[in-house]
């Protein structure tokens, strides 16, 4: 398999996963102090949203990649 083939499989599965979960979180920790043995930190929740029109984009430009990679042949 040829890396145009690969990145476009790669495409279109991130296009399909970002269709089906809409976002993703992920849980950013920051140090607020730090006073000898005590140390005091905060944990932030941040949520990613990931628009339709680039789940749907991905996977269009993914299956143009794979129709234009198989006809090179």
């Amino acid at each position: 398999m040829n890396a145009v083939k690969l990145a476009a499989i790669a495409l279109i599965v991130a296009g399909v996963l970002g269709l089906a979960y809409g976002s993703f979180s992920y849980t950013k920790e920051t140090h607020e102090a730090k006073l000898g043995p005590i140390q005091l930190s905060v944990k932030e929740k941040q949520t990613i949203n990931i628009p339709v029109w680039a789940g749907v984009g991905a996977i269009a430009i993914g299956g143009v990649l794979l129709l234009v990679g198989s006809k090179k042949r």
